[in-house]
């Protein structure tokens, strides 16, 4: 479930009223940078997964220092931008490692974001200049990403059946722009429903704006986990 909001009093009485149905918390740029690393102080106990989607992207320092700050703080599944390189790559995964060591935690599920949601074949060609088929740069980034140890990435579903067949069942897919259906697209490109993406190969769907925008957000999280269950889904165990 993501928490993609701006006031912090709203989030909470969401995660009350959702924690029991829902397996995770996604926390954002949007909550995050508002409340600050109290966010995961009130979350963690409510749910099996806390995702930090800060989506860290600087040189490989300032990345392992902002990886290790997030570990220390408790979250357990965080994400960093495949563009940074495998050097920037290798530092995160080091980092995650050497902090859930030095706090006693199980090391966190760090995940590479390949292309954003919000970005179609044109966007890609047009506007950040790069030539190959949107799907060939995912499986790109996903396969740098695997080679420098990293669990999985952050993908559309679209990309999800390409994913799974050429990188294997143990690679962690964690896929936004899930739009139930008759929920519009917004900003999101490349979406799917629950069922889409669930067969496609997903293994973590991310929902938001279906559930915070809902005039009833429990029936509209019950009705998405229903829909989960009917078809065989289960959080993915390290």
């Amino acid at each position: 479930m993501a928490l993609d909001l701006e006031d912090w009093s709203r989030a909470r009485e969401l995660a009350e009223l959702l924690a029991p149905v829902v397996d995770g918390f996604k926390v954002g740029m949007r909550l995050f940078y508002r409340v600050g690393p109290a966010v995961w102080d009130y979350l963690r106990g409510k749910a099996e997964i806390l995702f930090a989607d800060l989506k860290l992207h600087d040189i490989p320092s300032t990345v392992a220092g902002g990886v290790r700050a997030l570990v220390a703080s408790g979250v357990n599944l965080l994400n960093v931008h495949a563009a940074g390189g495998s050097e920037m790559l290798r530092a995160a995964r080091e980092a995650a490692q050497e902090e859930a060591e030095r706090q006693g935690y199980p090391r966190p599920w760090l995940v590479a974001v390949t292309v954003l949601t919000s970005l179609d074949e044109v966007a890609l060609r047009r506007e950040l200049g790069v030539p190959e088929p949107l799907a060939e740069r995912v499986l790109a980034w996903a396969r740098l990403a695997q080679g420098c140890g990293l669990d999985g990435v952050v993908a559309s579903p679209r990309e999800a059946a390409l994913l799974r067949r050429e990188l294997g069942e143990d690679f962690l897919l964690v896929t936004p722009g899930i739009r139930p259906t008759g929920c519009l697209a917004e900003d999101q490109k490349r979406t799917a429903t629950v069922t889409e993406a669930l067969s496609l190969g997903a293994d973590w769907l991310v929902v938001g704006r279906p559930i915070l925008n809902a005039s009833d957000p429990l029936a509209a999280a019950l009705s998405i986990r229903r829909e989960m269950e009917g078809n065989g889904s289960c959080a993915k165990k390290k």
